[in-house]
């Protein structure tokens, strides 16, 4: 059975977001065009790993010789979005593979999310093991331009150093009561 695609090409809006305080935060990709909104829970890890992958995509395109496409060195200025996750969020699925592409003859970043399944888990023991990962019931695909892109890049930035600070010393997060910083043998440390 052909998965049910949530296609956005282009997206009114694409943006990472969170609902939650800092150290409690649901991390969600959210893709909008007119009144319909498809929201995607994910780990802060694959908001990361998203940005930086884009960032270096579009880095990669651009110092291509036989590339014709514009594409801009940082977020264009009219291309800012601080606004908040568009209400109501109605998790469609949780992340698990991401995709990610150039579409040269569109000149697009085509981005593909997979929802995450259980069945797709391999162990240690199973590498050795031919494995068929088993086709999604779903899939969000955002196809967007390089300007929208770096903008992607731009908030998801903003949205991760917004979370709680890190520890100088260990690297861990600090709770606003403070926390365990191994490095001080025990001792609790609150953030500086």
């Amino acid at each position: 059975m052909a998965p049910l695609v949530h296609g956005f090409d282009p997206p009114e809006r694409f943006v990472a977001g969170t609902v939650g305080p800092p150290g409690q935060r649901t991390f969600f990709l959210q893709a909008r065009s007119g009144s319909r909104i498809v929201s995607v829970a994910l780990e802060k890890q694959q908001v990361q790993a998203l940005a930086e992958r884009i960032d270096e995509l579009l880095d990669e395109v651009m110092s291509n010789e036989l590339n014709e496409a514009m594409i801009p060195a940082v977020a264009p200025l009219g291309l800012d979005d601080s606004a908040p996750l568009e209400q109501p969020i109605d998790e469609e699925f949780r992340a698990g593979t991401m995709t990610l592409s150039w579409d040269p003859d569109d000149q697009r970043v085509v981005i593909e999310v997979f929802p995450f399944s259980e069945a797709a888990v391999v162990t240690p023991d199973q590498l050795d093991e031919d494995f068929e990962e088993p086709d999604p019931e779903e899939v969000l695909l955002v196809r967007i331009a390089p300007g929208p892109a770096r903008a992607f890049v731009k908030r998801a930035e903003q949205v991760l150093d917004a979370g709680r600070p890190s520890c100088p010393f260990c690297g861990n997060p600090i709770d606003p009561d403070g926390h365990l910083c191994v490095r001080a043998n025990g001792f609790r440390r609150r953030d500086p």
